[in-house]
C-alpha cells in the first residue's frame, strides 16, 4: 500500500521519479543489448538524416507496458506512438531514444527519457544515458542529481565566457536558418558545442559542463524531464520574449545568462524557417 500521497490521493513525486528510473534503466539496458549499427536495415521518419530503428519504437513499447502495468489508469505521451488516454489527472512524456543517430552510429550521448506531468505540472524527470552509465533525475522541489552529487548550474558566467550547446533541426531549409544563427552566435560566446541530445544537452547545463542550450525544434518529450533535471539545479528555461519552452524555441542557462544569450537570439530572429 502506497503511504505517500499528496492531497489529491496521487503518490508524491518520489514515487513517481523511483518508478520511472526504474522503467528507464530496463529500457536503457535493452537498448545497449540490441543496439543496431548503420549496416542494418533502418527506416526514415521526416527525412533521410533522420532515422529510427525498430528498436525506438520497441524502447516505448517496453516502457508503456511498465507504466500500464503500474499505472493503467494514467496518460501516456510518447515520441513514436503518440498520446495513449487515460482516466487520472498523470501523464507520462516518453522519449525511448533521444539521440538517434547517436545511438545508430555508437556515439555516447543519447538517452531513454521519462517525465511525470500531474496536473499539467511535471513533477519527475529522469535522463538515462546508458553507454555512459549516468542517470540523471529530478524530483519537483527536491533538486536535480546525478547518482549521489547535486548538480548546480554554474552561475555568474557571462556570455563572452559561456560554452554553448545547441542542436539542429532535420529540414534543410530550418538548418540554413540554424546554421545562420549559429553563426552569428559563435563570435559572441566562449564556444559552442553540438551533442546531440538535446535532452542530455539541458542535463549538461544542470551538471555544469557546459553554460547554456539553446535549441529551435525540440518537442515535449525531448525537453520534459531534463527540463526539470535543469529547472532543479538552478538553470531557468523558457521561450522567447516571456514565451514558456516550447517547439518554437528553448533557451536554458542560469539567470542572468539568460537574459544575455536571450537577448542576443532575439536580434537574430530564430524563429524563422527562411
Amino acid at each position: 500500500m502506497m503511504a505517500d500521497l499528496m492531497g489529491s490521493g496521487v503518490p508524491l513525486p518520489s514515487y513517481f521519479l523511483r518508478l520511472a528510473e526504474d522503467i528507464a534503466r530496463e529500457a536503457g539496458d535493452m537498448l545497449l543489448a540490441k543496439r543496431p549499427t548503420m549496416s542494418e536495415e533502418i527506416e526514415t521518419k521526416s527525412s533521410p538524416t533522420d532515422v529510427v530503428t525498430a528498436l525506438d519504437r520497441a524502447s516505448e513499447e517496453l516502457i508503456r507496458a511498465r507504466i500500464q502495468a503500474a499505472r493503467p489508469g494514467d496518460r501516456i505521451l510518447g515520441e513514436e506512438g503518440g498520446e495513449a488516454p487515460g482516466e487520472s489527472d498523470v501523464r507520462w512524456i516518453v522519449d525511448p531514444v533521444d539521440g538517434t543517430v547517436n545511438f545508430l552510429y555508437g556515439l555516447p550521448d543519447w538517452a531513454v527519457s521519462i517525465a511525470v506531468e500531474v496536473g499539467g505540472q511535471v513533477v519527475a524527470g529522469v535522463v538515462n544515458n546508458p553507454m555512459r552509465g549516468e542517470v540523471y533525475t529530478a524530483a519537483r522541489g527536491e533538486g536535480a542529481w546525478l547518482g549521489g552529487e547535486r548538480l548546480r548550474c554554474n552561475t555568474g558566467v557571462p556570455l563572452a565566457q559561456a560554452l554553448v550547446a545547441t542542436g539542429f533541426g532535420y529540414g534543410a531549409a530550418r538548418r540554413v536558418v540554424q546554421g545562420q544563427v549559429v553563426a552569428a552566435v559563435l563570435p559572441r560566446v566562449r564556444d559552442i558545442r553540438r551533442g546531440g541530445s538535446s535532452a542530455i544537452d539541458m542535463c549538461s547545463v544542470a551538471a555544469g559542463r557546459v553554460d547554456a542550450y539553446y535549441e529551435r525544434g525540440i518537442n515535449p518529450w525531448d525537453y520534459a524531464a531534463a527540463g526539470l533535471v535543469a529547472t532543479e539545479s538552478g538553470a531557468r528555461l523558457g521561450g522567447l520574449r516571456g514565451k514558456p519552452v516550447s517547439p518554437e524555441f528553448a533557451v536554458c542557462a542560469a539567470p542572468g545568462l539568460f537574459e544575455e544569450l536571450h537577448d542576443l537570439l532575439v536580434t537574430l530572429d530564430p524563429e524563422r524557417d527562411a
